[in-house]
């Protein structure tokens, strides 16, 4: 079992109640990596955004920085949006990302929750489904690290194409991040590709089906097993009410100006405490957040639980204290948990 981390590099407040720039932000996520795996964090995941609230938009430079100060602890994204990048241009990047870092680098591979890159690239929202299918048939075949010949519609076809450089290991570690859709459970068994779940909302527990879906296709298949891990949010303190009470102000900011963009009604305190108690939300004491994570690892039978600790505004010091809060003692009670 491990257990991760994972940030978009949310754009936070500081002391103040003011808007940090986004250089500090990113500098805050370069610290609060290098404390996860002081603790015993086993990897950290930064997202890929390109919009206002979130400083993130090239993680594997943020990632290479990290790798220089840090040793042991995974290095992955949360997710690659691949719809709109070049997967060669992925692979180099990643490839070198995992030699800086003798071997730590990780990618999760998803379309992403927001649409802002499509424009930003030059590509058209109708493509969304297109785009990503191709350039992942791509990216499955150049982790391989063999000469690639592949022909489709959104880039230029390669005829046995090598790409450099290559991994000392022959292949680099990569995710298919999915939100809940069947077609995209399928699509990861099929390439062979292990699973991520992003259960941002709801019981974890509804996720069940596609857990079993993805095994039964991978037998189908007649592929060996693949690990399945679990991304929700989540935040740790000392005691219940102070988790509640430090995250409430600052989610809601998120979940609200979110919300405006797609339609949904203001978030409200009734709600937030149902997702902490029913929902995906996995906040609290550390004994509440390690109950509530061992209740998901057993229910969907996961090998992998990465807990999104950046939730809007939230400042610095409250994430900080937050990971090691998980580190020393949430994911020793998890263990403790499963064990029993």
């Amino acid at each position: 079992m491990e257990f991760g981390l994972d940030t978009f590099g949310d754009v936070t407040v500081g002391a103040d109640g003011k808007r940090l720039p986004y250089a500090q932000v990113i500098r805050d996520v370069v610290e609060q990596a290098v404390l996860a795996e002081r603790v015993g964090v086993d990897a950290i995941g930064v997202g890929e955004h390109h919009r206002d609230d979130f400083a993130v938009s090239a993680p594997e430079v943020v990632l290479a920085a990290i790798a220089g100060r840090t040793s042991t602890i995974k290095l992955g994204t949360a997710v690659t949006v691949l719809s709109s990048d070049d997967p060669v241009r992925v692979f180099e990047r990643f490839a070198t990302l995992d030699a800086v870092s003798h071997g730590r680098a990780e990618i999760t591979l998803g379309r992403g929750s927001f649409t802002e890159s499509f424009p930003l690239f030059g590509y058209e929202l109708r493509d969304y489904e297109k785009l990503f299918s191709e350039k992942l048939d791509l990216m499955a075949k150049l982790l391989d690290e063999a000469p690639v010949t592949w022909e489709g519609t959104v880039r230029a076809a390669l005829d046995k194409q090598e790409v450099y450089p290559k991994t000392e290991s022959g292949r680099i570690s990569a995710w298919v991040g999915v939100g809940g859709s069947p077609e995209s459970v399928v699509r990861a068994a099929r390439y062979r590709l292990p699973l991520v779940l992003a259960v941002i909302g709801g019981d974890p527990v509804r996720f069940a089906p596609y857990v079993e879906l993805y095994h039964r296709a991978l037998s189908e298949l007649g592929a060996e097993p693949l690990p399945v891990a679990v991304h929700a949010p989540g935040f740790v303190a000392e005691t219940d009410r102070e988790a509640a009470d430090t995250l409430w102000p600052h989610l809601r900011v998120m979940r609200d100006r979110i919300g405006r963009e797609r339609g949904w009604p203001p978030l409200t305190r009734t709600s937030f405490n149902a997702d902490i108690t029913e929902g995906a939300l996995h906040a609290g004491s550390p004994e509440t957040v390690a109950q509530k994570i061992a209740r998901t690892v057993r229910a969907l039978g996961i090998t992998r639980f990465d807990l999104k600790y950046s939730n809007g505004t939230l400042p610095h010091d409250a994430m900080m204290r937050s990971i090691e809060l998980y580190g020393t003692e949430v994911i020793p009670r998890v263990r403790a948990l499963l064990a029993n």
